[in-house]
């Protein structure tokens, strides 16, 4: 386990972190005990985490981070507000640190590294200080925004008011219009779609650092510790899809695959049609199936490894074989397709299907192949 000494506490962000945690365990549950919550304070809590999460995952993460498209103003305007609702500092530092953790995936220069340990990659590198800080010289493109700079240096302005005092203010007003105690209604406005928001927009962002690190899938390389997860997906409007990310970062979607649940994804492309985005960059669909195959082949021959490593030759030949032929196929069908991208060669919507649906089927054979008795 990592251990870092008290002298290096980063005492501001941990008195915010813990602070705001414990309000929303301990207070919030107080609140709603004597006071209940009226659906206004529930709809604005909604509006207010949506609101927020987007601007962090269409703004923060896919426009200004990886620059995967290119946003009109209102659209620039409106998630570098609500991105500073989320206090998970300004656009231009999360930017930064999120460059440099593709750059050093899982190495020290990640800032928030999963080999210091889960806690570390989720929380901890927020509330300890890195001596010396690491220079903001990846990021110049940004420091040409003048509306990224305006939220640098206003960015916790910017979310105090937007992201704390408009909405006591909304709960005092609606309690005031209904007759009832305004100063009930701003505790509600704060506590609810303020503090408690605050804390599940916060810990949902953390958990793409510590949990897509840790536990799902690896369907497009196992180069690095991003994981899928269809869970932290629907708790971050799709970007639980992190092994894909971090194969093809600069792509537009997280969650590729029609059925996968990318809100992100699905509001960049409706922005577009609506002409507040345009340039929106997307990896060819025979570029993903390659990296596809490429990992399915390695996991195949990784289990034809472990069985011809068994103890009882005899009894596990019939699956070598077996397997052995499959992962033959799938080397072929891998050749045959990165030969075809070298060549540049127009592929079929119909032939990626094949393809994909075939080394689909290879692996789910593959996997349920065991020990096979002699006959």
């Amino acid at each position: 386990m990592y251990r870092i000494p008290f002298d290096r506490v980063n005492w501001t962000t941990s008195s915010f972190l813990i602070g705001t945690a414990l309000i929303a365990l301990f207070g919030l549950p107080v609140y709603l005990y004597h006071y209940g919550a009226n659906w206004f304070l529930v709809a604005l809590f909604f509006f207010y985490l949506i609101a927020t999460m987007m601007s962090i995952t269409v703004g923060y993460h896919r426009l200004f981070s990886h620059l995967a498209f290119k946003a009109k103003l209102p659209v620039r305007v409106f998630t570098l507000i609500f991105g500073a609702c989320a206090f998970e500092n300004a656009c231009l530092d999360w930017a930064s640190d999120h460059r440099r953790h593709h750059k050093h995936v899982d190495h020290d220069g990640d800032p928030y590294d999963i080999s210091k340990g889960f806690m570390w990659a989720h929380i901890g590198w927020l509330m300890f200080k890195l001596n010396p800080e690491p220079p903001m010289d990846n990021v110049n493109d940004l420091r040409k925004d003048k509306w990224v700079m305006w939220q640098y240096r206003y960015v916790h302005w910017i979310g105090l008011v937007v992201g704390l005092i408009i909405p006591s203010a909304l709960g005092y007003a609606w309690n005031a219009y209904h007759g009832l105690d305004p100063w009930i209604g701003a505790l509600g406005g704060f506590l609810i779609p303020g503090i408690a928001r605050i804390v599940v927009a916060q810990h949902c962002t953390f958990f793409i650092n510590s949990l897509c690190h840790t536990v799902g899938r690896q369907p497009y390389s196992t180069s690095h510790s991003a994981r899928d997860s269809a869970v932290m997906a629907f708790l971050t409007f799709g970007e639980g899809y992190h092994n894909y990310h971090h194969e093809f970062q600069h792509d537009y979607r997280n969650g590729v695959k029609a059925w996968q649940w990318d809100p992100s994804k699905w509001t960049i492309w409706t922005l577009s049609k609506l002409g507040l985005a345009d340039s929106l960059r997307r990896v060819p669909d025979s570029k993903i199936l390659l990296a596809e195959m490429r990992e399915a082949r390695r996991k195949a021959e990784l289990h034809l490894e472990e069985i011809r490593q068994q103890q009882q030759p005899g009894q596990c030949q019939r699956a070598s074989d077996k397997v052995h032929e499959l992962v033959e196929k799938l080397a072929a069908n891998y050749h045959e397709l990165e030969n075809a991208i070298a060549e540049r060669v127009q592929l079929s919507r119909e032939a990626l299907n094949r393809w994909q649906n075939e080394t689909r089927g290879i692996m789910r054979e593959i996997s349920r192949i065991q020990l096979l008795t002699p006959a």
